[in-house]
C-alpha cells in the first residue's frame, strides 16, 4: 500500500544537540515540512555493517515551503555515522533534487557529514559522483544553496563548491579535501582543521563561502535570506518586495586618487536595508552582492576604491564572473558601478594567468541577456574599462558622473607616451595633464562618441537607474539560458 509522505510534527525543545531534522524544521515555514525516506536503511553487509541499520541512514530529506514557496531540503545527520554518506544515503539526497529538477524548486543542502563512508567502499564514491552529477544538472535552473554546519570533508566538499551560495557557520563548520592528520602525514604540516578548512579560510583566501554565519541559527536565516532575491527556477520571475527609499548619496574625496567606501554609493542607489553583499572578505576590491530596486531584485557589481585603488586582479576577475553568470542564469538585473584605474599590474599577476582570468569577466558580461546598467563614477581606465560592463560588451544603458574619467590609462602615464618631445623641451607637466585631461579623459568625450549615454549628477543616479530597470522589464525573458559554472 502506497503512503504518503509523513508530515513532522513541531521539535520539542531540549538540552540535547540540534538533530538534523530539527535544523530542517527551523528552516521551513510551520507545519510544511513533509520527509521523504524516513525508513531507508543502508544495505551493507561488510565489517559487521547488518547489525547497524539506522532508519534514514543519517539524511532527512523532504519538501517543505520557506516564505510559502516551495523548496526541497536535505539534511546531514552528525549523530548517524558521523553523518557520513553511503549509497543509500546519497540516493535520497539525488532522489530530492530531481524532485527539484521536476518541480522547479531551489535546494538547500544543511551539511555535516565526516565524508564518505569507507565501510562501503566504492560504493560511497559513487554516491558522491551521482551527487555531484545532480548538481550540474540543475546548474543555472534551480538555485541550489549549501549550508555547512560541520565537517565536510574529502570528495564531500566539491558538491557545495558546485552550487550557487555557499553559507558557513563559524565554529564547526570546515571543508577540505583532506584533514589534518594525512596532511600531517604527506607535507609534515602541523594544522587544525580551522586553519585548514574553517569558515575565516574559505572566506578569506580560497574564496568558496558566500557568507559566514555567526552560529547555525544565523545560517538559516541567512539561507531563507538568500532565496528571497532569487527566482524558484530559471523559468519563473524573481520574487518582488516592498518598495523603500536609499540612503543618502554621499559626497566622494575630490581627488581621484583617494578611498572611499562605494557601498556607500551602492546603498544610496538601491532599496534601503535590501544590500546583502556575497564574499565580502574575499577578492576586497570588487563588491558583489544581491539588492533591490523597487522593490525587485537586482545584481550589484561594483570597484571598490577601498582596497587595492579599486584594481581588478585575478581573485577579483574569477569572484565577478561567477557571479554576473549566476545572476543571469535567474534574471537579475545587473548594476555595475565603475571607479577602477584598470588591471593590477606585476609578474605575478601574469604568470598567474590575470588575461585568462580576466577574460572570464569579461566573457560573463558579453554573454548576459539580462538589463544591464553601468554608471562610471570616477574613473574606468584601459582594459578594466571594457571589462566593466561596457558599452561595447552590450550593456544597456552606460552613465557618468560630470566628473568620470574615461581612457586608455591614467593622464601621468600618458603623456609621458603623448608629449615625451615636450617634456623634454621643459613645457610643464601640469599643463600637459590638464590638456590630455579635457581633450581625451573627460566624460564629455565619452558622451559626444555614444559610450556613455548620459552625464548625470551623483543625486540623479537612483532616478535615472531605476527609470533604465523599469523601462526593460520586458526584456527579461525567463527560461535556461547557461549553467553557473564554478570560477
Amino acid at each position: 500500500m502506497t503512503t504518503m509522505p509523513q508530515v513532522l510534527p513541531e521539535p520539542i525543545l531540549t538540552g540535547a544537540p540540534v538533530s538534523a531534522r530539527d535544523r530542517l524544521l527551523d528552516l521551513v515555514d510551520e507545519g510544511t515540512f513533509l520527509e521523504f525516506n524516513s525508513e531507508a536503511r543502508h544495505r551493507t553487509s561488510a565489517f559487521d555493517m547488518h547489525h547497524r541499520r539506522p532508519a534514514g541512514d543519517g539524511v532527512v530529506t523532504g519538501l517543505g515551503r520557506v516564505d510559502d514557496r516551495p523548496i526541497a531540503f536535505f539534511a546531514q545527520e552528525s549523530a548517524v555515522f558521523g553523518g557520513s554518506l553511503g549509497e543509500v544515503h546519497a540516493a535520497k539526497i539525488v532522489r530530492v533534487m530531481d524532485w527539484a529538477a521536476r518541480s522547479r524548486h531551489p535546494v538547500i543542502g544543511l551539511i555535516d557529514s565526516g565524508g564518505a563512508r569507507i565501510q562501503e567502499g566504492v560504493g560511497a564514491l559513487d554516491g558522491y559522483g551521482a551527487i555531484f552529477a545532480a548538481n550540474v544538472r540543475q546548474s543555472g535552473r534551480t538555485p541550489q544553496i549549501s549550508v555547512v554546519l560541520g565537517p565536510c570533508a574529502g570528495g564531500a566538499a566539491y558538491s557545495p563548491a558546485l552550487t550557487d551560495v555557499v553559507i558557513m557557520s563559524k565554529g564547526r563548520a570546515h571543508m577540505f579535501l583532506t584533514g589534518p592528520k594525512v596532511v600531517k602525514a604527506v607535507t609534515n604540516e602541523d594544522v587544525t582543521a580551522d586553519e585548514l578548512g574553517g569558515s575565516d579560510l574559505h572566506s578569506r583566501k580560497s574564496g568558496l563561502a558566500h557568507l559566514v554565519a555567526a552560529d547555525d541559527a544565523e545560517a538559516l536565516r541567512l539561507a531563507r535570506r538568500v532565496l528571497s532575491y532569487l527566482p524558484s527556477s530559471c523559468w519563473d520571475e524573481p520574487p518582488v518586495a516592498p518598495a523603500a527609499d536609499p540612503e543618502p548619496m554621499p559626497a566622494l574625496p575630490a581627488s581621484h586618487r583617494q578611498p572611499y567606501d562605494v557601498r556607500r554609493v551602492v546603498r544610496a542607489v538601491v532599496d534601503q536595508g535590501s544590500f546583502l553583499e556575497l564574499q565580502d572578505r574575499f577578492a576586497r576590491n570588487l563588491v558583489i552582492g544581491f539588492a533591490r530596486i523597487e522593490g525587485h531584485p537586482v545584481g550589484v557589481v561594483a570597484n571598490q576604491p577601498n582596497a587595492m585603488a579599486g584594481t581588478l586582479d585575478i581573485n577579483a576577475s574569477e569572484k565577478g564572473a561567477r557571479f554576473v553568470r549566476l545572476c543571469d542564469a535567474f534574471g537579475l538585473p545587473l548594476v555595475t558601478f565603475v571607479d577602477t584605474p584598470g588591471f593590477l599590474p606585476g609578474l605575478a599577476q601574469e604568470s598567474g594567468g590575470a588575461i585568462r582570468k580576466g577574460a572570464k569577466l569579461l566573457y560573463a558580461y558579453a554573454e548576459a541577456t539580462v538589463p544591464r546598467v553601468t554608471v562610471v563614477l570616477r574613473k574606468a581606465f584601459g582594459g578594466a574599462y571594457i571589462v566593466m560592463n561596457s558599452k561595447s560588451l552590450g550593456a544597456d544603458a552606460v552613465f557618468a558622473w560630470p566628473d568620470a574619467e574615461l581612457a586608455v590609462m591614467g593622464a601621468d602615464g600618458a603623456v609621458d607616451v603623448i608629449f615625451r618631445r615636450a617634456l623634454a623641451a621643459g613645457t610643464a607637466r601640469a599643463d600637459l595633464v590638464d590638456r590630455y585631461r579635457s581633450e581625451a579623459m573627460n566624460s564629455r568625450v565619452a558622451a559626444e562618441r555614444m559610450s556613455v549615454d548620459e552625464i548625470v549628477e551623483p543625486a540623479a543616479t537612483r532616478q535615472v537607474v531605476t527609470h533604465t530597470l523599469r523601462s526593460l522589464i520586458r526584456s527579461r525573458q525567463p527560461g535556461f539560458r547557461h549553467d553557473n559554472l564554478p570560477q
